[in-house]
């Protein structure tokens, strides 16, 4: 288990957020599906922190099982979650009711599927004002009213009134944000909050999260496969492949000098602004099978330094520089030498080409 505050010599302000060595199985027909396999990371009062990756990567199970709404085949079988020095693993149901949609908010990832298409939109943010605080029903629809005005909601009075299927996927999305902030949560999980929305309401979402974080002090963690996204709104960012998480730094760390192949190889694959290109870079190969993991660095099969080892042993996640972890034998002090005088992969990345100064605005549509 990775102990990410261990060089600090001094009295560092606590997580909000620690997740502990999490596993979390599916257990099915076919066989386990290890979908988290050994995860820590944490989060600080106020920081916005990314978990990136491609399809199956583990990113949503993660905040599933930080919110305890796994599915009946999921179960946590290892780990600790502490939030306000609870280990969330431990608790009650009616003790995560009391947490869930009070002091952790969770925006999905399809908003119109989330939200009650026989209930009108003021009626359904009330119902969580008053599911976590003693007011009247007159006050949570005025206080619902005046967060459907500060995300942006036009005529907020008469949106209100409306159903689900009377207004936009974006007015959608910025009702799910009202909703989820609508209690004060100290931490907000944003799980692809831009997908299938048009580029201006992208943006749109993306800077009132940044205003939100801003006015209310609120810590979010944003789940997405966008790397652009990561740069243009994260504070750190841990790198998640085949339930593991394989690189675990600050956001510039990792645009700038990505240790595992497999954020390197991610960061090749961004077109950039200002440098022509015949052909995207692309990572070959596929997400290995989660009932059927093969052994050794889960990446082996797809990476381009890939040795024997790779193969053989299963890396550890390791400090390769301050503040910077990989999960990758070339950037563990015991089996780096292996690869001494080793250039570049073929996907040739060039670290100034994809700083986050350069990442373009449109990479948060893909």
């Amino acid at each position: 288990m990775a102990n990410f505050n261990q060089n600090s010599n001094r009295a560092e302000p606590k997580p909000l957020l620690q997740v502990k060595g999490l596993k979390t199985y599916f257990y099915t027909e076919d066989g386990v599906v290890q979908a988290i396999n050994g995860v820590d990371f944490s989060i600080m009062p106020g920081e916005v922190m990314g978990l990136v990756g491609e399809s199956g990567s583990g990113k949503s199970v993660t905040s599933l099982s930080i919110m305890r709404l796994l599915p009946a085949s999921g179960k946590i079988v290892a780990g600790e979650i502490w939030f306000g020095g609870e280990d969330l693993t431990k608790l009650s149901e009616k003790r995560m009711l009391e947490i869930r949609g009070n002091e952790i908010s969770m925006i999905f990832q399809q908003p119109t599927s989330c939200l009650n298409p026989v209930f009108r939109i003021g009626d359904q943010i009330a119902e969580a004002i008053l599911a976590h605080s003693q007011v009247t029903k007159e006050e949570a629809m005025r206080q619902a009213i005046e967060m459907l005005r500060i995300v942006g909601i036009p005529d907020p009075e008469k949106r209100a009134r409306a159903y689900p299927h009377e207004i936009s996927g974006g007015q959608a999305q910025r009702v799910m944000i009202a909703m989820a902030l609508a209690t004060k949560p100290k931490l907000l999980i944003a799980d692809e909050p831009t997908t299938a929305l048009d580029v201006t309401i992208q943006a749109q979402i993306l800077d009132l999260m940044r205003e939100l974080r801003r006015e209310t002090g609120t810590s979010i963690l944003l789940i997405t496969h966008d790397m652009g996204i990561i740069a243009e709104m994260c504070d750190k960012v841990a790198v998640m492949y085949a339930g593991q998480i394989v690189e675990y730094t600050d956001v510039y760390s990792l645009f700038d000098e990505p240790l595992h192949p497999y954020a390197e190889g991610l960061l090749a694959a961004i077109p950039v602004l200002g440098v022509v290109q015949e052909h995207l870079a692309v990572i070959p190969g596929s997400v290995p099978n989660l009932i059927d993991l093969p052994p050794g660095c889960k990446f082996a099969s797809r990476c381009p330094y890939a040795k024997e080892i790779c193969t053989q042993q299963e890396p550890r996640l390791v400090e390769a520089k301050p503040g910077h972890w990989a999960r990758c034998f070339m950037r563990d002090p015991e089996t780096a030498a292996q690869w001494a005088g080793v250039g570049k992969a073929s996907w040739n990345f060039d670290a100034s080409a994809t700083s986050v100064e350069r990442i373009p605005t449109a990479m948060t549509t893909a």
